[in-house]
């Protein structure tokens, strides 16, 4: 048994180096174009991110369609990584109570009176064959059993000791503008009875705005220390542009257009929704909407089970604006996995005068913004198409990692999540 755990770690660890290189710091993504609808969520709610209380009850849910009319035998991968989301060192024998730390995804649905045939797949964890022991990020890579080398898509989610005390507030007074367009945040983190015994340095602060990954901000050392706790305050890092509420649309019902659309069309083999064209907001002032920060919910008019009977329709978008001459724009959110790539990339039409992108999605009620790209860089902006507010409702996620001298794996000892703006 010994032999055949060490065998699997180093199998593990030579697929590790085989890993996609965007499976560090964004997590989620889709390398197989016939792969849709990737979300990783609380099992129990498909709107709270995907974190475990180390030794709770709690789950984590990765759902995934095929375009598809029949199943593979697909399987997975669990793999310890650290802050950045780069898988380390552990064998997974270290984190796993038996060290296997494959399995097959056999929780699946075929579509059901749909007009494109899919298969819905869902991993559930922990369950009896995946429990793993440390906290910490967690990778999980999906492949075809014929072809364990190739991976199809990676989801992630984290294992969370709630050791670390962390008071977090936000404000639109910044060291830069007050009550403009930035958001500021100040940190306290205590880690008494953490294990933490050099907070100035041994400590690794991650913050997520909205759950974007190209803004993330990491902290590896704070501005001071009071008594028992690390703080950060006036820090540059900390100061945020505040972007506009999310935009909205819903293609709940097939037969009538729903908010933000303007018409279908079915066109074999898909329904086309052509959502109202949208123009830029950055001239505009802020205005209140309420908003899932950039998520999506699958969802279906008379239906119980939007799972398997949800169908799948060319989502149409324009934003009508002059071309931005030195970046690219992006439809933004989890619908797009936060990604910036060719599939979110809009394309200027310059006879119409507008960006235009088509996205093929699963019915139900999503949030989306547009974000600039300016070229050579990696970070997008509110500014040049949304604009910015401090008065915006956003959330800002902390993660508190512990990384001793000499440790071999980072443990996540804190969360916390605070929301600014109304």
């Amino acid at each position: 048994m010994v032999r055949k755990s060490c065998l699997i770690s180093a199998l593990t660890a030579i697929l590790v180096f085989c890993l996609p290189e965007a499976a560090g710091r964004n997590p989620v993504a889709v390398y197989a174009p016939s792969f849709h609808t990737l979300q990783v969520t609380a099992a129990d709610n498909d709107m709270a991110p995907a974190v475990i209380r180390h030794g709770s009850d709690d789950r984590i849910a990765i759902s995934f369609d095929e375009i598809a009319s029949e199943p593979r035998y697909l399987r997975y991968e669990l793999i310890h990584c650290d802050a950045d989301w780069h898988p380390d060192r552990l064998m997974a024998s270290e984190y796993l109570p038996d060290g296997f730390n494959e399995a097959p995804v056999d929780d699946y649905e075929y579509s059901r009176a749909t007009t494109v045939h899919y298969v819905n797949y869902r991993i559930t964890l922990p369950d009896d064959r995946m429990n793993p022991t440390l906290s910490g990020n967690y990778l999980v890579r999906v492949y075809d059993e014929s072809e364990p080398d190739s991976t199809l898509l990676t989801a992630g989610f984290s294992i969370v000791e709630p050791l670390a005390r962390i008071e977090a507030n936000v404000t639109g007074r910044t060291d830069i503008d007050r009550n403009a367009s930035h958001q500021q945040l100040s940190l306290a983190v205590e880690t008494v009875g953490s294990g933490v015994s050099a907070p100035a340095t041994d400590l690794i602060v991650k913050i997520r705005q909205n759950n974007r990954t190209d803004n993330e901000v990491t902290l590896i050392s704070p501005s001071s220390l009071r008594g028992p706790q690390a703080i950060y305050e006036h820090m540059p890092q900390l100061i945020f542009p505040g972007g506009k509420e999310y935009r909205r649309f819903e293609t709940v019902n097939l037969r009538f257009p729903g908010q933000g659309v303007e018409s279908y069309l079915y066109a074999h083999p898909f329904y086309h929704a052509t959502l109202n064209p949208d123009v830029p907001r950055k001239d505009t002032p802020y205005s209140y909407d309420s908003t899932s920060q950039g998520r999506f919910r699958v969802r279906a008019s008379a239906t119980a089970s939007p799972r398997s009977e949800a169908d799948y329709v060319l989502t149409h978008f324009t934003l009508r604006m002059p071309e931005i001459k030195d970046a690219e724009v992006y439809v933004e959110g989890d619908l797009t996995l936060r990604r910036f790539d060719q599939t979110s990339r809009m394309v200027y039409n310059h006879a119409a005068g507008q960006y235009e992108c088509t996205l093929l999605l699963k019915q139900g009620a999503y949030n989306y913004c547009y974000l600039a790209v300016p070229h050579g860089t990696t970070e997008a902006l509110t500014g040049p198409v949304e604009g910015d507010s401090h008065a915006t409702v956003n959330e800002y996620t902390v993660f508190v990692y512990h990384n001793p001298p000499g440790g071999r794996y980072q443990r996540l000892i804190g969360m916390a999540t605070v929301t600014a703006g109304r």
